[in-house]
Order: structure tokens, then sequence, then C-alpha cells
């Protein structure tokens, strides 16, 4: 992900404002496959957060000491500071984890590392805030390998400000790997019907985004070795 500041990453308002919703209930599944079951004394991390939603979905599930969220998009983060209600919660426009002044228990890059490219400084720069024991969990859908890869890149590339990049799971794992982290992995496979919604979804066929949601979409969870 580059480090050039920008008011929104996709240049659609309409589809901007849907992603939160869009991305509930694969939050949700996110949180429910957590190793973590209490989190009361944990700072958070959230790498991308757009408009802040999952730090606020977080804390109805699993309530925590102390959340940030970390956007590119600095109207994202405006919004996101605007809808925290109260919460223990701030965000940030960087996409450095540094530039936080903090370090994290855990953290998440949910539905966005498909947007970075050097995944070698990401995991550095991972390592530098998480404390020791922290966890670092991750979504990544594997399109590269899915038909419908070069229309769904085409896509959003046509809105975004950032270019999807055509990693493999073993790039992630690699990546995170040779900074010293232990590598996790499982295949994350929803809960309850999938919305069809056709090609505006990235997709040529209900079976290409089908395909995608339950052979091609893993949850990592990196941690650092106590």
């Amino acid at each position: 992900m580059s480090e050039q500041i920008y008011d929104v990453w996709w240049d659609n308002d309409k589809r901007e404002a849907e992603m939160e919703t869009a991305h509930q209930n694969g939050w949700k599944d996110t949180i429910s496959l957590m190793k973590e079951k209490d989190l009361s004394a944990y700072s958070v991390l959230d790498f991308g957060c757009n408009r802040g939603g999952f730090l606020r979905t977080l804390y109805q599930e699993k309530p925590f000491k102390e959340g940030i969220g970390i956007d590119l998009g600095t109207e994202s983060i405006q919004i996101a500071e605007e809808r925290k209600q109260g919460l223990p919660l701030h965000y940030m426009t960087t996409g450095v984890p540094g530039k936080t002044g903090k370090t994290f228990d855990i953290g998440f890059c949910l539905s966005v590392i498909y947007l970075i490219e050097d995944l070698e400084d990401h995991a550095q720069k991972i390592k530098q805030v998480l404390n020791t024991g922290g966890a670092y969990y991750i979504t990544y859908t594997e399109l590269p390998k899915n038909k419908s890869f070069p229309y769904f890149k085409e896509s959003i590339e046509g809105y975004s400000k950032l270019q999807v990049q055509s990693h493999t799971i073993d790039d992630i794992a690699f990546a995170f790997m040779q900074e010293g982290f232990q590598v996790e992995v499982q295949r994350k496979i929803p809960n309850g019907f999938i919305s069809i919604s056709g090609e505006q979804n990235g997709f040529r066929s209900i079976h290409d985004q089908l395909i995608s949601q339950y052979e091609q979409t893993y949850l990592f969870r990196m941690t650092l070795p106590s």
C-alpha cells in the first residue's frame, strides 16, 4: 500500500458507503474464529480501517481496552471519528502503524492486504508495533487463482487509487515467517447465505463468486513468539 494520502481510496461514494454493510457478516465470522476470548486488557490495531466499522463491531462482540484504526483516506478517517460513539477508539490518517506511537496486543488487516504491494515491508512494520506474544489476523481471498480475477482487478482499479496485487497465500506466509512470526492459517468459510449481486461484486459468474468464498478465502493468524 502506498504512503500517499488521499480523500477516499474508492472513487464511488455509493459503493464506499455500502462496504461496511457488505463486510459485516465477514467481520463477525472472523471474530468468531479468533483464539482470543477476552480482549478486555488488549490494545487493538485495525490496519486499513476505512470508516471504522470493524472496531465498532469488534467492541460489541469482545470489548477491549483501546482501539486505533489507520487508513490513508482522510474523509474515511473523519467519518470513522464521527461514528465512534464514545467508544475507546481513535482513528488516524496514516499507512504506518508506528506513527500511532502505540504498541498493540492484537491487530487486524481485513480485506486489505490484496492492495499492499510490499509484503515484506508490511510484515516489518507490524513487527515493530506488535507486543511479544501478540497476534495479527489477516483475511485474504486468493483471487489470482479465480477465473474472474482479470475482471475483478479491472473493476477495482477502475475506481481505486490503489492497484490490485497478485499475491499467493505462500507470499503472505513467507513474508511474515521471514520476520520471525509463527504463521497459522485456516480456510475461512461463510456462516450463512451469500448475497448474489452479479458483476458489481467483481465476478463474471455466481460460480466464481462461490468458489472465491468457499475455496479461496483464508484467515491468517501471525504471532510473535514470547
